[in-house]
């Protein structure tokens, strides 16, 4: 068998690469929205951190299952219009139908409430994620390239998020994130913009179109063997643990910096803006590391500077004098480089998922993607649903109370910096030491991508020789 080299596989042209990513960057604001402004909304509405975080788990662990069955289906799916792009068509307005009941809600919500239209907007979101994911490793087929792509949306995504988090400049601070009162203009951009992005990416992303005769059919063995599979389990393992790392710090984000720290509002998203925006040169710049190092061993690379930085970051002094400004300089910048860190996570575990997909239609001859990337959204949800239903029992147990313009005893402060200073460190190092002896590199996934070239080539040579023999002689006609 002739191996070829990682970079072999055909580069997707960047104007494709822009299209594709051009949904990220609403998503990332609305899933910005979720993570970290609106549990803290729905507590300022009266609801207790017990009812919110109660309400966001139950409806999460609704969810994880949500991912694989659509991924079962979505596996299956042939249309006219390709596999992928009827999910973005469907996800997009259940999405926005979601975030209108959410971010518009009623008077007096109630958890029914919550939970229902949670329910709703996480279906539209799965839809959207699962969608996008899965498509881009059928969009990118090089082991390098997949870190390209990856590397060129992520940074989309966070280009959407930066502009989300600069709404008080754009509007002369009339619109300002984790304000109540901003958040129905809120809803209304991304409303907006959502339907433009999906429109976008579903009519200039390329795609094979698959007859409805190359319909797989796969058995419950095909499923188990695909998800059993040690690299995928290490994969998965490592993504959740990099994933409830900095996740533990996204619903205490805004607490922990306006109360610990003494930030304003306004001040509290403007340092968000450089932890996410160093995704920005983030994602090409591990991307880069990844062509050198390899995908788990950047990732592992990360870890280290992750926990270096956030140490840093966290040993920055508070203010006590009443009425002093923190001195947002230093502190910015050590967002900055958590950030940098953190944005290689996502970028490459994805990447590696891809490469994983590719293994497991060598050697099972069965196209699984929705279903294998669904195993890390999954992840993914599970992650964000543990954090929240962790800390903010917590938050209460302490005394803390989460209503703007609420004052905290001592007490209640120090509980809020120790639920956000300790678990990420931990978590994060856990996360890059499953990643040692990890075998899918560069060179494996070059022999894998032979093999199935060699496979393709043969199969269309043989339906070629069919098709020039005709039926077999004395056969009788159809």
């Amino acid at each position: 068998m002739t191996t070829t080299s990682p970079d072999s596989a055909k580069s997707v042209p960047l104007p494709n690469i822009l299209a594709f990513g051009t949904l990220g960057m609403p998503l990332a604001a609305l899933l910005l929205v979720y993570g970290l402004y609106l549990p803290r909304f729905y507590a300022g509405l009266g609801l207790s951190f017990i009812a919110v975080s109660g309400a966001v788990a139950s409806v999460r662990f609704v969810d994880m299952a949500f991912d694989p069955i659509i991924a079962l289906v979505m596996d299956r799916t042939r249309t006219p219009l390709g596999r992928y792009r009827p999910w973005l068509i469907l996800g997009a307005p259940i999405a926005m139908l979601g975030a209108w009941k959410l971010l518009i809600p009623a008077e007096h919500p109630t958890v029914g409430y919550l939970i229902t239209w949670l329910i709703v907007t996480y279906a539209g979101t799965s839809m959207l994620t699962l969608g996008v994911a899965a498509w881009s490793a059928i969009l990118a087929r090089g082991y390098h390239d997949r870190s390209r792509v990856y590397g060129w949306t992520q940074g989309m995504g966070v280009v959407g998020s930066v502009a989300f988090l600069l709404l008080p400049v754009f509007t002369h601070g009339k619109v300002v994130a984790g304000k109540a009162a901003s958040m129905p203009a809120i809803c209304m951009i991304l409303l907006v913009a959502l339907p433009i992005g999906a429109l976008i990416t579903a009519l200039f992303t390329p795609e094979k179109i698959l007859q409805p005769a190359d319909r797989p059919r796969f058995k419950l063995s095909d499923y188990w063997g695909a998800i059993s599979r040690p690299t995928l389990l290490r994969v998965i393992l490592a993504d959740l643990v990099l994933t409830l790392g900095p996740g533990t710090t996204a619903p205490l984000y805004v607490y922990f910096f306006h109360d610990a720290k003494g930030f304003s509002i306004a001040d509290v998203g403007f340092l968000l803006i450089f932890y996410i925006g160093a995704g920005i040169i983030g994602a090409p710049v591990w991307a880069r590391v990844a062509r050198r190092f390899g995908k788990h061993r950047t990732i592992q690379i990360a870890c280290v500077f992750y926990a270096i930085f956030q140490t840093i970051l966290m040993a920055l002094p508070r203010v006590h004098e009443p009425y002093a400004r923190p001195d947002t300089l230093p502190t910015a910048a050590g967002m900055f480089c958590v950030g940098f860190c953190a944005s290689a996570f996502l970028l490459l575990i994805r990447a590696m998922v891809a490469d994983i997909v590719d293994e497991v239609k060598l050697e099972q001859k069965q196209d699984l993607t929705s279903l294998l990337f669904s195993m890390v959204t999954t992840t993914t949800k599970i992650g964000s649903t543990i954090t929240v239903l962790i800390v903010f029992p917590i938050l209460q147990f302490v005394g803390y109370n989460g209503k703007e313009g609420a004052v905290n005893t001592p007490h209640a402060i120090f509980g809020l910096e120790m639920c956000y200073l300790f678990a990420p460190i931990i978590l994060v190092f856990f996360g890059g030491a499953m990643l040692f002896g990890y075998k899918l590199d560069a060179k494996r996934h070059a022999e894998i991508q032979a093999a199935l070239e060699q496979e393709a080539a043969s199969a269309h040579l043989a339906a070629s020789e069919e098709s020039l023999i005709g039926p077999t002689a004395g056969a009788p006609a159809e």
